[in-house]
C-alpha cells in the first residue's frame, strides 16, 4: 500500500523518530499510526527519541593506527551512565562503528549514520540498542588522519584518546611519546603562531590590570607581561611545553627537525 507523506510526518511528530523508520513502520502496520508507535516503541526508536534531551555524557574513545602507522583514527560514542558504557553490548557496537569508520573513511557524521551496520544503518542499530538499554547513545564526534607517521593513544581506559602526526616517516617511538604528552598536557594549540591574536590581547589585558593596581612603573609592566605571556603559551601550546618525561626539555627540544603536523585529543 502506498504510504502518506502526511501519515509519516504525524507518526515521526508522535515519536520523534526518522523519517525512513516512522515509513518502515507504516508499511508494517498496514497505515495504522497507533499500530506503528508501538511498533517503534518495540523496536526501541520511540523511546530512543524521547531520551533526546538527556545528557550522554559517558562513554568510551576508541583510537587506533593503520599497520603502515600512515593513517589515524578516532570516535567518541557515549552513553548517559559509567555502567551502560562499560555494558558489553555497547561496547560491541561501538567497536563495530569504529571499525566501520577505518574500512569505510566516512566524510562526515552524516555519512556515518547512513552506513549500513549489523541490522540497519548505523543510527538505527544505536537507536535499538538505546531502546533495549534505556539510555541516550550517540556518536559525539569521530575523525580521521594522516601523515608520514602517525601515532595513536589511549589513556584511562578509554577515557582519553589522541591522535598525532609527524612530518617524517618511521618516526613512530616519538610520535607516541609526543601523544602521551598531548594526552597528559592538554595542549590547546601546536605553537603560539596559532594563538589568536584577541586572545593574546585580552590576556595582556588582565596581566595590565592586576600589574597597574601593584603601582608598578609602565615600562616595568610591559616587561612582566612579556614574561607572562611566554608563561602562558608554556601551558597552551604543545611544542612550548615542558616535556612530561624531562622537565628540563621542552617539546620542542625532543623533537628537534621533526615537526608535529596535526593533533587530536578526545576526552570524557
Amino acid at each position: 500500500m502506498e504510504i502518506k507523506m502526511e501519515d509519516i510526518k504525524r507518526l515521526r511528530e508522535k515519536t520523534g523518530a526518522g523519517m525512513v523508520d516512522c515509513k518502515k513502520a507504516l508499511e508494517e502496520s498496514g497505515g495504522d499510526i497507533e499500530k506503528a508507535v508501538e511498533i517503534l516503541r518495540k523496536k526501541g526508536i520511540a523511546k530512543a527519541a524521547k531520551r533526546s534531551e538527556r545528557e550522554a555524557g559517558e562513554g568510551i574513545i576508541l583510537v587506533a593506527a593503520n599497520d603502515a602507522g600512515t593513517e589515524g583514527y578516532i570516535l567518541e560514542i557515549n552513553a548517559e551512565t559509567d555502567f551502560v558504557a562499560r555494558n558489553e553490548k555497547f561496547q560491541k557496537l561501538a567497536m563495530a562503528i569504529f571499525n566501520l569508520i577505518k574500512d569505510k573513511k566516512p566524510l562526515g557524521m552524516e555519512e556515518l549514520l547512513n552506513l549500513d551496520l549489523d541490522n540497519g544503518t548505523v543510527k538505527e542499530d544505536l537507536d535499538n540498542l538505546s531502546g533495549t538499554i534505556g539510555e541516550k547513545l550517540e556518536i559525539k564526534r569521530f575523525d580521521i588522519i594522516t601523515g608520514a607517521t602517525v601515532a595513536a593513544y589511549s589513556h584511562a581506559a578509554g577515557r582519553k584518546g589522541v591522535l598525532l602526526s609527524l612530518n617524517k616517516a618511521g618516526e613512530n617511538e616519538l610520535a607516541k611519546d609526543i601523544a602521551m604528552q598531548v594526552a597528559a598536557a592538554n595542549p590547546r594549540y601546536l605553537d603560539r603562531g596559532q594563538v589568536l591574536p584577541e586572545e593574546i590581547e585580552k590576556e595582556k589585558e588582565i596581566y595590565r590590570e592586576n600589574l597597574a593596581k601593584e603601582n608598578k612603573p609602565e615600562e616595568m609592566i610591559e616587561k612582566i607581561i612579556i614574561g607572562k605571556l611566554d608563561k602562558y603559551f608554556e601551558e597552551i601550546c604543545l611544542v612550548e611545553q615542558e616535556y612530561i618525561k624531562d622537565d628540563k626539555k621542552k617539546v620542542k627540544d625532543i623533537l628537534g627537525e621533526v615537526k608535529v603536523e596535526k593533533f587530536i585529543r578526545y576526552s570524557l
